[in-house]
């Protein structure tokens, strides 16, 4: 299965500099639990000088001198766990601040792009962008401030007090810190390529199950199960394979550096002794040095762990610009205008249109083939035309480019004389209604699916819209009525009864120009009837394209065109079209002679 997007359009590098704007953003909260950090990190040199002073005053059995240290300590311990506190908090704020602006970001650019763009990127790729890996970005963006920039100060201040002791001594115990730094350096590299692969995978898996899910009648109904188990048994396994040499990476690389550190610490006594000898250090400073040294191990860890998430990280930064990079192919004019109220009047001239076709990396895609040619078209204001033909013909491409989902390649539309292309996307598509042929609904109120897209609606005018589309009955027999909650994709619903709410939906939108695109082919006799009840009433004084099969449609058009091979080849009426007896009557003879068909 693949789900990674058209590669190499708008290809980004993985830096994390990518992130500076949404972290200036929060810089105030990210100032403030940076001065918790520093006021955190000053307590460490202190806490090993005490650890010293109170290893000698043991030795020597002074009661009273440990108490009060031991005092100290403690007034130390518990300032430094109310700045810790703060440090948190603040970071976790900023942090989960920043992801969820980057989420807002990406959501509203997917919302931007092109139907071309999600009719070949699996939705399961999507939606894990916007989860997980955008999770993924806000907890190493927390660690950075929370736990790396500490460890880091941490690092800085206690050499510093190491070498304040004794010079000699950390000069030679760091000899094998370049060792490290250059192993911790080699292993982030590789985690950061087996982490993009892992990911990948996840995406897979993820698109995977969403298409399954989605189309799981059809698997049951082909009795598909065990195919789809065995698909699902392979992509797994290809997650678990990319997954484990992740982690085997990481098994080797703890190890490793465990090892080093080990054989620093053999090499520290050896060290001490011989400066403890040479009267370079006394014991108590020695105590002291190796304590200092212990509070190194912990940050020293936790930069190598972190050193690894945000290779892992780097992955999805990498994987959420690339989608940022991405350019919408329908865009408005940098002076695009606001399309008045309209009449109606479209025109087509001289359409030629093909779909796009997406690249792949290093090869030159081939041409998609042309779907309209040189196509031209005028529906007067109040006009209702019917499309008919075989699939593929070129009818929906033809509604399509109506409210510009896509972009032409030569030739313009316009609509009471204003060029589409030259005026915003809201106003065009605000006066173009749709009624699809399989509706969709969301999650959320029957009164807020036929509003959809308006916040403030007036719920007396959505009863409305119902009545007009035959739809006030049935939600009125329902115990919430209006306010009856509708589950995921309106499957609690009838097909007559989803068609109905999106009669409704467009009648509420008030549309000058309508688009039903076969809007009665998928109902029962009954439900028809409704529906194209409520059909005749929304399509009065509206200029309406009409695709369909079914003969109670199509007849009752202005005009009826035959589309074939992208070319409008007849154009009449119904009954003119019979007596000229060419394509359309061998049409309305193959489609429409049975008397269950009419």
């Amino acid at each position: 299965m693949k789900s990674r997007f058209v590669k190499g359009v708008g290809q980004t590098e993985s830096y994390y500099w990518q992130l500076l704007p949404y972290i200036r953003a929060e810089w105030k909260t990210i100032s403030q639990a940076l001065a918790c950090t520093l006021a955190f990190t000053v307590f460490w040199p202190i806490l090993a000088r005490l650890a010293g002073e109170m290893a000698g005053l043991i030795g020597a059995g002074n009661v009273p001198a440990i108490a009060r240290l031991a005092g100290i300590a403690a007034v130390i311990f518990l300032i430094r766990g109310i700045v810790q506190y703060g440090q948190d908090a603040l970071m976790a704020k900023a942090a989960l601040k920043i992801a969820l602006q980057l989420r807002q970001r990406v959501y509203a650019h997917l919302q931007r792009l092109n139907l071309g763009f999600f009719e070949v990127t699996p939705t399961g790729d999507l939606s894990y962008r916007l989860t997980e890996d955008i999770d993924r970005i806000g907890e190493v963006i927390n660690k950075v401030f929370h736990q790396f920039i500490p460890c880091v100060l941490q690092l800085i201040v206690v050499l510093g007090y190491m070498v304040y002791l004794n010079w000699q001594l950390t000069f030679f115990t760091a000899i094998i810190a370049p060792v490290m730094a250059v192993l911790i350096g080699w292993f982030g590299e590789q985690l950061l390529k087996y982490s993009r692969r892992s990911q990948n995978r996840i995406s897979d898996l993820s698109a995977l199950l969403t298409e399954v899910f989605s189309g799981i009648r059809l698997i049951q109904a082909f009795d598909a199960q065990d195919y789809e188990i065995a698909r699902f048994a392979k992509e797994a396994e290809r997650n678990r394979k990319a997954k484990y040499a992740a982690e085997r990476l990481k098994a080797i690389q703890f190890p490793v550096i465990g090892f080093l550190e080990a054989m620093s610490v053999l090499l520290l006594f050896f060290l001490g002794g011989w400066q403890i000898s040479q009267g370079n250090l006394t014991g108590s400073e020695f105590i002291s040095y190796v304590a200092a040294v212990a509070l190194l191990i912990d940050p020293i860890s936790i930069t190598t762990s972190n050193y690894n998430e945000f290779k892992q990280g780097e992955a999805s930064i990498d994987r959420i610009f690339e989608l940022l990079a991405i350019q919408p192919a329908v865009k408005e004019l940098p002076n695009a205008i606001a399309l008045p109220p309209v009449t109606g009047k479209v025109e087509y001239r001289h359409v030629t249109f093909a779909y796009p076709t997406l690249a792949t990396p290093g090869k030159t895609p081939p041409p998609n083939p042309t779907v309209l040619h040189d196509l031209s078209l005028t529906v007067n204001p109040g006009e209702a035309i019917a499309l008919v033909g075989t699939s593929g013909a070129g009818k929906t491409t033809l509604v399509n480019l109506l409210p510009r989902f896509y972009d032409l390649q030569a030739g313009e539309i316009l609509i009471d004389g204003v060029n589409i292309a030259e005026v915003t996307l809201t106003s065009l598509r605000r006066q173009i209604g749709i009624v699809p042929q399989e509706t969709l609904l969301f999650s959320g109120t029957l009164a807020q699916n036929i509003a959809f897209g308006q916040t403030d609606f007036n719920l007396q005018a959505v009863e409305e819209a119902a009545k007009v589309a035959n739809a006030h009955q049935f939600i009125s027999q329902l115990p919430d009525g209006y306010h009856t909650w509708v589950g995921e994709r309106g499957m609690s619903l009838s097909g007559g009864q989803r068609q109905r709410i999106a009669i409704a939906r467009a009648v509420l939108l008030n549309p000058r120009i309508l688009i039903l695109d076969e809007a009665t082919s998928a109902l029962d006799s009954e439900s028809e009837a409704l529906v194209q009840q409520a059909l005749e009433r929304i399509m009065r004084d509206r200029t309406v394209f009409i695709i369909a099969h079914r003969l109670a449609t199509v007849r009752r058009a202005s005009r009826i065109l035959v589309v074939e091979k992208g070319q409008i080849l007849e154009s009449g009426t119904h009954e003119e079209l019979l007596q000229k007896g060419d394509r359309y009557a061998r049409f309305y003879a193959q489609q429409f002679s049975e008397s269950g068909s009419l």
